[in-house]
């Protein structure tokens, strides 16, 4: 197996994380014979210092060029003044256009070796494994007319989809449910907006499509206290744009960490990566960003643009051992730091690295 991966580290801790990553994933590569292909570009506000936009062309001509993207994260507080097509964040909107994907899976389990992490009772978040299936494309972060007046003090953006971008994302969603526990929920306010009204009407209609598969409809305020007091209840979840980031965000109480969460965005002309947290200015370069999203996070592109499934999995595997095994980084260690061995953002790397080099070899 040949893959070619562009990575884009960004802003903040996002080359940190990705460091280990992509560190992660050559070992996997040189162990079963692939062949890894690595290039680095800029996107984000390290870009628009150096080149003077968030997106240069030749990060988009790259990433066109490539079978997978890994990003780390974008935003810094010194673009806080920029207007919004001007700051980093507009630099992964207009590479996730550009590449296409427009359903983002946000994968929310829980560790039980992380459940005093949650706030959360351990009885409750036990056993708890979420997909989210968010819609990536449409919405209000794309919907047009979108603007800002300062003269007139007035701002407004613009939720709207189209039946046929509901329809498609939401055949990925059933297409997964129908692999994993055969049941999906979508989050909707059909109650006060039109828009949600063309969403559950449509995923009714691709329900019929997949008649092993249970659906229910759960408006969004509603789904956000279920998603506290019974996530077990839940197997793949069907967002709006929305919708799904502060949900899929929110289910970082049940794994413990936002620094646990990947990512895949799929169905476009090339798959992107990145884990879920964002470029965290504060700890950038101190070596205490948690590395296992995007590690994880490498685990989804072997899965889904290499699919090479026993690899993945023995990624995922190596995380459990470690954290079994008593190692943290400081975000995952607050609930008890005596009792772990905590690691710097690279020393937690080389911890996986060395648990996914002994399981594969002994495969």
């Amino acid at each position: 197996m040949k893959l070619r991966i562009l990575v884009v580290a960004g802003d903040g801790i996002g080359p940190e994380v990705t460091n280990e990553a992509v560190a992660v994933l050559r070992d996997v590569a040189d162990l079963g014979g692939h062949t890894l292909e690595i290039t680095a570009k800029r996107i984000g506000g390290v870009a628009i210092v150096q080149d003077g936009t968030p997106l240069p062309a030749e990060t988009l001509e790259a990433a066109l060029a490539s079978d997978a993207v890994l990003l780390g994260a974008v935003g810094g507080n010194e673009f806080n003044s920029l207007p919004p097509d001007k700051r980093p964040e507009a630099g992964l909107l207009q590479i996730r256009a550009a590449l296409g994907g427009f359903a983002n899976l946000r994968p929310a389990f829980a560790f039980k070796e992380l459940a005093v992490n949650s706030p959360l009772r351990p009885e409750i978040v036990e056993g708890a494994d979420i997909l989210f299936v968010r819609e990536l494309l449409g919405g209000l972060y794309f919907g047009k007319p979108r603007e800002w007046n300062r003269t007139t003090g007035e701002a407004w953006n613009t939720m709207r989809y189209t039946r046929d971008e509901v329809a498609r994302v939401a055949r990925i969603a059933f297409q997964l449910a129908s692999q994993r526990r055969r049941k999906l929920t979508s989050v909707d306010k059909a109650n006060v907006l039109e828009v949600s009204q063309l969403w559950r009407a449509t995923v009714n209609e691709v329900a019929a499509e997949f008649p092993g598969v249970t659906v229910e409809h759960q408006y969004v305020d509603a789904m956000a206290m279920h998603l506290m007091n019974q996530p077990r209840n839940y197997d793949v979840v069907l967002t709006e744009n929305l919708f799904g980031d502060i949900l899929s965000d929110e289910s970082a109480v049940i794994t413990g960490s936002l620094g646990m969460l990947p990512s895949a965005t799929i169905g476009g002309k090339v798959n992107l990566y990145e884990p879920v947290h964002g470029s965290a200015p504060d700890i950038a370069g101190k070596g205490l960003a948690n590395p296992l999203g995007a590690i994880l996070t490498g685990a989804l592109i072997l899965r889904y643009s290499a699919k090479l499934e026993a690899e993945a999995s023995a990624i995922e595997a190596a995380v459990r051992k470690v954290l079994e095994r008593g190692f943290r980084t400081p975000d995952l260690a607050r609930s008890n730091p005596q009792g772990f061995t905590v690691l710097s953002t690279k020393d937690m790397g080389a911890k996986v690295r060395e648990s996914v080099k002994t399981s594969l070899v002994n495969a």
